[in-house]
């Protein structure tokens, strides 16, 4: 079993609902919602398109997907999530802007925010003591990437190369889309999304996410609530 560490909106949440009518998938449970009809997208396209976020569920990762270490279990890592999450304060992130990042769609902040790259790089720090050491062939695909030094000693160091400050958050949308319907993809997500662009989002809990076999769907474990302001 792996575990992650992810900010998603609460269940009930429009922007999680809209994102499970896009996904076909609800992160909070294995139920299909079924697929979107979108002009110009056929129902083939569409599957291949969010496959990727579709398995991992709607969310913004904190602390990548990992393994627990021997010594450690999912209710422990649990209690110590709860427990840091009753220490630290919400906030609201800038309006939400729809971007392409290479060839994939994302939500992402509309402007940078310091407390947001703080809060990620301490959620990276507060839970390590829980991961496994990556094996050299995890550690080998984790670095298969075109990589900066610093992303491979992060690898090495922390399991993952995109955190503090070459951290992004980014809701993910889609896998990666050709070059030929991008223009395509861009127009219908600003419409299935256009009540949450341009507006804030406040980041308000910590979503503790598992994996429960290889290849397996990623769901919410539990959610627990940042403390009140």
């Amino acid at each position: 079993m792996r575990t992650a560490i992810y900010f998603t909106p609460a269940p009930d949440h429009p922007l999680t609902l809209a994102a499970a009518r896009w996904l076909g998938r609800n992160v909070y449970g294995d139920e299909a919602v079924g697929e979107p009809d979108h002009e110009g997208i056929s129902p083939q396209d569409w599957r291949e398109l969010t496959a990727a976020p579709r398995r991992y569920g709607f969310h913004a990762t904190l602390k990548a997907p990992f393994s627990l270490d021997a010594t450690r279990s999912v209710a422990g890592l649990d209690t110590a999530i709860q427990a840091w999450a009753t220490e630290t304060a919400p906030f609201e992130l800038p309006a939400l802007a729809l971007r392409r990042i290479g060839s994939f769609f994302a939500l992402v902040p509309g402007e940078p925010s310091e407390t947001l790259q703080g809060f990620a790089g301490d959620v990276v720090k507060a839970f390590e003591l829980f991961r496994a050491p990556l094996d050299e062939v995890e550690f080998a695909r984790r670095t298969k990437a075109d990589l900066t030094q610093r992303q491979v000693e992060s690898v090495r160091k922390w399991g993952y190369p995109y955190v503090f400050d070459d951290f992004r958050f980014h809701m993910t949308l889609t896998g990666p889309v050709p070059q030929e319907k991008q223009a395509l993809l861009q127009e219908v997500l600003g419409r299935q999304f256009a009540e949450f662009i341009g507006k804030p989002l406040t980041i308000d809990a910590l979503a503790l996410c598992v994996e429960p076999a290889a290849g397996a769907d990623f769901t919410v474990f539990s959610r627990h609530a940042l403390r009140e302001p």
